[in-house]
């Protein structure tokens, strides 16, 4: 049999599994697994996110203490030739925009080399290894660079592989694709509650490393769930010579799907800012200007990240039940579609903030938690819209045999949208409040009507043949 007869094989399998597979929720025991997984990766994740920014703008960047990080002038150095000097909490803002950015521009090369070299399964047990290497390293407040190298590393050979892996699933009509990845982005969500309340809490209340160290450990369970569950996920696609042989050749059409795919980029960017910024500037606007104390109880920042996750949760399976009962009466409308309605709607959280911020313009002093629970919810709602159906956008769209490659290519409109949050982030010192959270509510808006004048010229060629 040809490398060709046995691929063919391979994809009738897969297809035949999830046309008969409905263990899961009405979906392959594939998804269980490979959504687990994605939630302790997360866990890890996310674990180290919410105390970044804090670690460095409270503690490390400090002038005592930023001369014992190894490379950091040359770092530093770097970033003032471009911005001018800048003070902790801007230069944290811009490393935190710089990794949270590279997280999402590495999975391109980790896409390569799992559909060229080494196959999916070991790219992804590679980026497991390197990002639990790099969690433990944070403990080291000398090796702060040499962790987030290993971070970047192992996300990028671990996240666009799972993601990939959750597309293949199903065969290519297979209309539960949309709402494999929402289910798949619920296990997202559950990290985003369970990590600021034990990693945030670790390190704001016992110490910044233990925070970090319980990053790793989570990381580790999230290797050996994948590991666990392998036999129920998707055949490896065929590489090298085999997969070429294989592989349709990429034709008009499809040429024209990657071009569009890359050229909605930066309109995905913008989508995301109001969201991105949540883990940057609202942590450092809330320290200063909310009132964190419920009684004689003081709120750890890093908590607010968990209120974010709680609501995220709710309105993702609301947007799951609202678009089926949908489906019943009318025509789904298609992912860009229901991208920009996200848009729209996510651009009201930030305009939200526009009250209290002119409250504190007003002399008003702290404003409550609960403006927390009024941005989380607009934001969240749209978000729901946005991040998941973009996933199930470009795998979906993707010409066969590149799918790794574009959800990779996804994964870059938040490259862009962290590195510019990050520099969003730094004019929090310059621009008062209203001003700050305006701006933001702009370019959001401006993401959904840019993503409609893509649905009204281009919207037949990414629609389903």
């Amino acid at each position: 049999m040809t490398s060709a007869n046995l691929t063919a094989s391979a994809d009738a399998t897969s297809d035949a599994r999830a046309r008969h597979d409905h263990a899961f929720f009405g979906h392959p025991s594939g998804l269980g697994w490979l959504s687990f997984c994605e939630l302790w990766e997360r866990f890890s994740y996310y674990g180290m996110q919410v105390l970044l920014v804090l670690y460095l703008s409270n503690y490390l960047f400090l002038p005592q203490n930023i001369g014992h990080v190894v490379g950091m002038d040359a770092l530093r150095s770097a970033i003032e030739n471009l911005t001018g000097p800048r003070s902790p909490q801007q230069l944290a803002s811009i490393v935190f925009g710089l990794y949270a950015g590279l997280v999402y521009l590495t999975p391109i090369f980790g896409g390569l080399l799992a559909d060229r070299v080494l196959g999916r399964t070991r790219t992804v047990v590679i980026g497991a290894l390197l990002m639990a290497t790099g969690h433990f390293l944070m403990a080291l407040e000398t090796a702060l660079l040499p962790a987030l190298a290993c971070l970047l590393l192992g996300v990028g050979c671990f996240k666009g592989n799972i993601a990939a892996q959750v597309g293949d699933l199903y065969a290519p009509g297979d209309k539960r694709r949309a709402s494999a990845f929402q289910i798949f982005m619920l296990a997202v969500q559950v990290a985003v509650i369970a990590a600021p309340l034990v990693c945030g809490t670790l390190g704001e209340k016992v110490g910044w490393h233990w925070g970090f160290g319980a990053a790793g450990v989570g990381m580790l369970i999230g290797l050996f769930v994948y590991l666990a569950g392998r036999r129920w996920l998707p055949p490896e696609p065929a590489r090298g010579a085999a997969k070429a042989e294989a592989r349709p050749p990429l034709g008009r059409r499809g040429l024209m799907q990657v071009l569009l795919l890359v050229a909605i980029l930066p309109l995905l960017m913008l989508s995301i800012v109001g969201n991105q910024q949540f883990n940057n500037a609202y942590p450092l606007w809330s320290q200063q200007h909310m009132d964190m104390f419920i009684g004689s109880f003081e709120v750890p920042v890093t908590w607010l990240q968990a209120v974010d996750a709680l609501v995220s949760t709710a309105t993702m399976l609301a947007s799951l039940a609202f678009w089926r009962w949908w489906a019943t009466r009318r025509t789904e409308p298609d992912e860009i579609t229901k991208i920009a309605f996200g848009s729209f709607v996510a651009a009201g959280a930030p305009l939200l903030l526009l009250i209290p911020a002119f409250a504190i313009e007003a002399g008003g002093g702290k404003i409550s938690i609960l403006w927390t629970f009024a941005y989380t919810l607009v934001n969240d709602i749209g978000f729901a819209n946005i991040m998941p159906v973009g996933l199930a956008l470009y795998s979906r769209a993707a010409p066969r045999g590149l799918q790794g490659v574009m959800i990779g290519v996804y994964y870059l409109h938040l490259f862009f949208g962290n590195s510019f949050v990050g520099w969003l982030a730094g004019l929090l010192e310059t621009l008062p409040g209203s001003q700050f959270w305006g701006l933001h509510a702009v370019l959001v808006a401006a993401a959904g009507v840019g993503l409609l004048v893509v649905k009204l010229v281009f919207g037949r060629l990414l629609a389903p043949e």
